[in-house]
Formats: C-alpha cells, sequence, structure tokens
C-alpha cells in the first residue's frame, strides 16, 4: 500500500496560510485539538524552503520524523539534520510514497503544494480553518493555473471556530 502525502495546514477563512511577513500569530490555541495524534500519523515532513527556515528559527524541531526540505538554494552539508532535494523532487516523493511507513505531512507552502499537486501527488488537503479574515498573504495554494476536484470525506469543528475539513484529492488524467 502506498503511503499518502496530506497537505494539513491552518487556513484563514479567505484562504491564506500565513500573513504577509510570514506571521502566524492569528492562529489562536485551540486546546481540545490533539496534536500529539496527530503527530503519531507521520514519520515523514516534508517542507519548502522559506517553511523550514521559519521553522528552524523557532527552534521546533521533529524528534523522531524524517524531514525533508524542497530547496534548490541550500546545502546539504550545512542542514545535516535534514535531507535537502534540490533536483528532482517529483522521484524523491514518489520514491518515499512507494517506501513502508506513515503518512507524508506537507506541512505549510503553497508553492511547494501547487507543484505537488500538478504532479498528482498529493492524496489529501486538510485545511484548519481559522474564523479570521486576514485581507492578504501566503496564499493556500500558489497561483499555477493547478485545478483539481476535492470529495469532502470528514469535517469537525472546534470550539474556537475552528473547523477542520479533510478532502481527498481527486487525480487529473
Amino acid at each position: 500500500m502506498m503511503r499518502r502525502l496530506r497537505y494539513q495546514m491552518a487556513c484563514s477563512l479567505d484562504g491564506f496560510i500565513a500573513g504577509a511577513d510570514d506571521e502566524f500569530d492569528w492562529i489562536p490555541p485551540e486546546p481540545s485539538f490533539d496534536f500529539e495524534a496527530l503527530h503519531a500519523q507521520f514519520d515523514t515532513i516534508l517542507m519548502g524552503r522559506r517553511t523550514y527556515e521559519i521553522v528552524r528559527s523557532m527552534g521546533e524541531s521533529f524528534p523522531g520524523k524524517q524531514v525533508i526540505v524542497a530547496s534548490r538554494s541550500l546545502r546539504q552539508e550545512d542542514h545535516p539534520n535534514v535531507e535537502v532535494v534540490g533536483v528532482d523532487l517529483e522521484a524523491r516523493v514518489r520514491e518515499l510514497r512507494a517506501q513502508p511507513g506513515r503518512d507524508i505531512w506537507l506541512y505549510g507552502g503553497g508553492d511547494l503544494f501547487s507543484r505537488l499537486l500538478a504532479w498528482n501527488l498529493v492524496d489529501t488537503v486538510e485545511p484548519a480553518i481559522i474564523p479570521i479574515l486576514l485581507g492578504g498573504g501566503i496564499p493556500l495554494l500558489a497561483a499555477r493555473g493547478v485545478r483539481r476536484r476535492l470529495a469532502l470525506v470528514g469535517q469537525r469543528t472546534y470550539p474556537s471556530g475552528m473547523v477542520l475539513l479533510e478532502y481527498e484529492v481527486q487525480k487529473s488524467e
């Protein structure tokens, strides 16, 4: 069975995953959301360079997880605790999906999401819709002309007003 690549992220109601300056202070804590259970579903984290640099600057790490960073500018020798993939990203992600293990978390990055979606590699899109309108910022999906139909397979509402949606991505022909 193939591992799934899941894009799960917080998203404003108007479709932004971060503010104009990459800020995410608009995401309120949701005490009833089980982050431990979420993290246990994944053994691999895939992110773009910008997301990686933000995560790293905050001192965030993902113990026990394989972290892969898609970047043409980072050098592997400067980042020994992650795998930097600068070329053949599509082939590397296909290889990861074919390996045994838990799901792969596409962790932020509208540009990376767009590329993976174009390659038919994203299995689910799981936005946690935060009840806020940002009016601008980093979009959920970069404008690359990628169109995919989605099928709703789950939803859950939280006391803060956050709504977690889960859609299966319908692959293109």
